[in-house]
Parts: C-alpha cells; sequence; structure tokens
C-alpha cells in the first residue's frame, strides 16, 4: 500500500499489467471467421492474432479508463481511511489517464486523480516525474546503455508494457493450447471500427469466464480489454480507450517545464546507486531469497496458483518503527473468514476474478480459481 500512495504512477501501471498477464492465460488460434459488419472483410481469429502480433504504429494519443468491480468484501486499510479512495479505485472504481507516444524514446502518461495529476514524462534520455498535489518533480537522465532504442524509462517497473505493441507481445508470447480463441464480429471502440476476439478459458474451474479484446481494424492494436467473471453479464474489469488519434503527437508534448514553485530532484546517477545500496539491505536480500526460494506455481494455463512465502514482521518494519507493509496486512487478514482443512488452516479471501489464502504456516496462495483449488495446492 505504501508503494501506491508514494509513487501514484503504479497505480494506474499494475491494473494494465495485469489485464495483460489475464490475456497471456494462454491462446489457441480458432478456424471460426468473424461475423464482420458489411464495412469490414472478414477476418479468421488465427488472422486477428497475427494482426495484432505485426502491428506498428508511429504515434498516438487519447483518453484510457480503467473500471472495476472485482466484488471484495469490506477490507481496513483498503475500503476506508487515508488514500482508501484512490485505492478502491483499481478493484471498485475507475482511474483515468491520458496517454501520449511518439516512438519508444518518447512517451508521456498523465494519471488524473482524486489528489490530484502524476505525469511520468520520457524525453530520449531524460525522463520526469511530476505531481500537482505536493508540487514536486524528479528529473533524471538515463545511462547511455539505457537511453537508446528500444530502452524502458525507470520510472516503468520492470515487467510493465511500455507500448499497445509490447503489451499484444507479451500476450502473444503465452499461447498454448488451454483457451478457446472465437470472434464476435465487430465492434465500437472509441468511435473506431474494430474486430473483437474473445478468449475463453477450457478449463471451467476458473473464475474466469471470457477475456474480450477489441482490435483496431485498421491499426491493428488493442484499442481495449474487457475481462468477465464466470456467468457475468458485466466485466469485472474494463481497459479501455475512451478517445484516440493516431497522429503523432506535437514534440512539446514530452517537453517538460516545471510550474512555478515546483520543488525539483534531480538525483545524479551516484545519487540513485546509494538510494539502491541503502535499500538492498543485509536483511532485505535475506527476505528476498527466501521469498524466492518459497515461491512457486501449482498448475498450468487459468487455473494455475501462486504459492508464495508471506514477509515476516521484522523484515516489514520501517525504520522509525512503525508498522510496515506485514503489519498492514496482519490488519487484513485478521478480518477475513477463516478456514482449514487436511493442508492446514488460515483465512480465506475471495472475489468474482481470483481467490487468496493466507496460510497460518506463513504462506499465501493464489489464483483465478475456486478455493477449492487452493486448498488442493496448499496440501501439495
Amino acid at each position: 500500500m505504501s508503494v501506491f500512495r508514494s509513487r501514484p504512477a503504479l497505480r494506474w501501471l499494475v491494473p494494465a499489467a495485469a489485464a495483460v498477464v489475464v490475456i497471456g492465460g494462454g491462446a489457441a488460434a480458432g478456424t471460426i471467421v468473424a461475423s464482420a459488419d458489411p464495412s469490414l472483410p472478414e477476418r479468421s481469429a488465427a488472422q486477428l492474432l497475427v494482426d495484432v502480433q505485426n502491428a506498428k504504429v508511429d504515434g498516438f494519443s487519447g483518453t484510457v479508463v480503467q473500471t472495476a468491480d472485482l466484488g471484495l468484501p469490506s477490507l481496513p486499510g483498503v475500503t476506508s481511511g487515508a488514500g482508501s479512495s484512490e485505492i478502491m479505485n483499481l478493484v471498485a472504481g475507475s482511474n483515468t489517464a491520458r496517454v501520449w507516444y511518439a516512438g519508444e524514446d518518447k512517451a508521456r502518461l498523465a494519471l488524473m486523480g482524486t489528489l490530484g495529476e502524476t505525469d511520468v514524462i520520457r524525453n530520449g534520455s531524460d525522463v520526469w516525474m511530476w505531481r500537482s498535489a505536493d508540487s514536486s518533480a524528479t528529473h533524471f537522465k538515463l545511462p547511455a546503455d539505457k537511453a537508446g532504442k528500444g530502452a524502458k524509462p525507470e520510472a516503468l517497473p520492470s515487467g510493465v508494457p511500455s507500448t499497445p505493441q509490447e503489451a499484444a507481445d507479451a500476450a502473444l508470447a503465452a499461447i498454448d493450447p488451454t483457451t478457446a480463441v472465437t470472434t464476435t464480429g465487430a465492434a465500437k471502440v472509441a468511435g473506431r471500427d474494430a474486430y473483437e476476439l474473445v478468449l475463453t478459458p477450457r478449463d471451467t474451474a476458473s473464475l474466469v469466464g471470457q477475456v474480450r479484446l477489441a482490435i483496431d481494424a485498421e491499426k491493428h492494436i488493442p484499442l481495449g480489454v474487457d475481462v468477465y467473471a464466470k456467468g457475468a453479464n458485466d466485466p469485472a474489469v474494463r481497459v479501455a480507450f475512451q478517445q484516440v488519434s493516431f497522429e503523432v503527437p506535437d514534440a512539446q508534448q514530452f517537453t517538460f517545464n516545471p510550474p512555478p514553485g515546483t520543488k525539483v530532484t534531480e538525483p545524479s546517477e551516484a545519487d540513485i546507486a546509494k538510494e539502491r545500496e541503502k535499500a538492498i539491505t543485509p536483511e532485505a536480500e535475506k527476505a528476498q531469497k527466501e521469498a524466492a526460494e518459497g515461491t512457486k506455481v501449482v498448475g498450468k494455463g487459468w487455473t494455475s496458483v501462486l504459492v508464495a512465502k508471506m514477509p515476516k514482521g521484522d523484515d516489514a518494519k520501517a525504520k522509525d518503527g512503525a508498522a510496515g507493509a506485514a503489519g498492514q496486512l496482519d490488519a487484513i487478514v485478521g478480518t477475513l473468514p477463516k478456514t482449514s482443512g487436511s493442508w492446514g488452516s488460515g483465512h480465506l479471501l475471495t472475489s468474482a476474478l481470483f481467490s487468496a489464502l493466507i496460510t497460518d504456516d506463513g504462506r499465501i496462495l493464489v489464483g483465478a480459481v475456486a478455493p477449492e483449488k487452493l486448498y488442493e495446492a496448499a496440501g501439495k
């Protein structure tokens, strides 16, 4: 939670990345031909997947809206308290962002929140992060080996797609026979004609009913993603353009001039290296190693279950003595229903799209599956 509060950009990037992971649950290109609108040529599911993989655009700009309704129960520190409204938008609300893209080294993301605007701007080797809430900006230069073509801004966390093509590649890279892929014909997204691919898990144990991917009929990039829980008529998660233009944005969009009164921080490479060294303490390295050793995936495809070790309270506490992430998690876990079985005992969190089991022996199991699958994985 503290990471999301201190770096508002991540609040938008996480659900976007999560949607890509869901799409990447696996797909086998079907042979059903799209029942296309008369204005669109017919395309099979296999042809549409190839279109997405080969899509290239010189630039675009637009407004992206993410909405979610995961059906989570009331959770302390998440559904109430300071900053709760923005956190809850991830699971039962909406987020809006403006995006501009003019190549892999020119990108801008503006996040519109109730507490203000946060911008992440990359222009070549220059990266800016600006927050209107506290009138602060951070400016740093990407190292020469990271500022070339194909480099991703350090402001973006590892694993988060920085372009639509990268998102499509991530989805297609995970193709396997666990998903049926069909088409529903034509759709309209942000006023543009699009084909719609429907990805359906073959394993009925998955809580995901369908993932619908709208593909621009001309540019072939994804315009929207809808994730439906099993048996639901409305999407649990939607990420889609509300408005989009494929004209290359003006260069001025990527030139940032701090507003008057902005506190600007410009850390050097040495400063960044020192901060990283401080963050990577022996205790933190030990905790990371233990977490990696205790992490595994049980099953595959849409019904896979991630099993990991919970952080220890002593490892997660802040230096000032305040409760860390483990303390916050303990407060939440204590409000969840108790459950037990041959695998042991713990607490269970359920939602429309996923279930999570926190065991009393220090494990957490998460998957887009019913609780029975978690219990099964916990016993292995």
